[in-house]
């Protein structure tokens, strides 16, 4: 049973992964009619506590809620009573007292989101938690794996990129390895988690490897706001040893579909040709997110409401 927060995949079962996305489904049906004022969560309130700048998570968030007609607060650290000195606790409080269902959450820091799951009664959502987890944009990912395919058993996904500072990656590698897919990751010896294959992960030693007989290929970005320096000669440079294009792809299963969390670098980590290419369900993934977080929004809610189950 879907608990009060969803903190990370790491501490989340199967079976709630997959009544996620079961819920989602019908979620996405409603935007395709392009229903989008539905009683789902009236009278409920959500807020986005954003310590990071972003773009596509925030914005999924606010009109997922909206959507399912709850009332959305949008808070920026930049322009909040962090910047005098507010804690994240005495913040998630303030918030508490406002009566806010839930608290969307983006932090630096990782362990943030539980740091505060544990201070309010508010349901906590972590939007993206230093280079910890992300766990969102791994389930629209799994939907968009799902839709696509039907089912995980035996899936071969590789990933490819800055898997060190990746918390998307992080969060495939522990949901997909629970669903039952097989993952494969390739990165720069300088951008790879030591001990990763303990975790599930088979460590490619070559790009090649990676995609061979891949379904999914899924690119990360390279995070140079969270590097020190020194990981890489230069974008070209990576570029010509792990960046993916057309060539590559030829070794890939023949109904692979390329996936990326967004934002992509072009020419880096994919060529332009793959980015529109007609295997690439990028743009897919920025509509499977908002489904998805309807989902989870009315799941939480729901729970908080009665204790249901999902």
């Amino acid at each position: 049973m879907l608990g009060k927060d969803l903190l990370g995949l790491y501490e989340t079962s199967a079976e709630d992964i997959t009544a996620i996305l079961d819920t989602a489904v019908g979620m996405k049906k409603l935007l395709t009619q392009n229903l989008k004022k539905l009683p789902h969560l009236q009278g409920r309130t959500v807020t986005t506590l954003f310590y990071e700048n972003s773009t596509r998570t925030r914005c999924s968030f606010e009109l997922a809620a909206k959507y399912l007609g709850a009332g959305t607060v949008n808070v920026s650290a930049s322009s909040s009573s962090v910047q005098k000195g507010e804690t994240l606790i005495d913040t998630g409080r303030t918030l508490d007292a406002m009566k806010n269902d839930v608290i969307v959450i983006r932090h630096p820091m990782g362990g943030a989101p539980h740091l505060l799951a544990r201070n309010v009664k508010a349901s906590v959502i972590n939007g993206g938690d230093g280079m910890n987890e992300h766990p969102t944009q791994a389930l629209l990912d799994f939907y968009t794996m799902r839709e696509k395919f039907g089912s995980f058993k035996g899936l071969k996904v590789a990933i490819l990129g800055d898997i060190l500072h990746s918390r998307v990656a992080k969060s495939n590698l522990f949901g997909l390895v629970k669903l039952g897919a097989e993952v494969t990751m390739f990165a720069p010896a300088t951008m790879l988690p030591q001990g990763i294959e303990r975790l599930g992960a088979k460590v490619a030693k070559s790009r090649e490897e990676a995609i061979a007989g891949a379904n999914v290929v899924m690119g990360l970005r390279i995070q140079l706001e969270r590097m020190q320096g020194g990981l890489f000669p230069s974008l070209s440079e990576y570029n010509k040893y792990f960046g993916v294009g057309e060539e590559e792809l030829k070794g890939a299963d023949k109904d692979h579909i390329v996936m990326h969390p967004g934002p992509v670098n072009r020419g880096v980590e994919f060529t332009s040709a793959v980015i529109d290419g007609e295997s690439s369900l990028i743009e897919e993934q920025v509509l499977n997110g908002v489904a998805v977080r309807m989902a989870l929004l009315f799941l939480l809610c729901k729970n908080r409401q009665g204790g249901e189950k999902v």
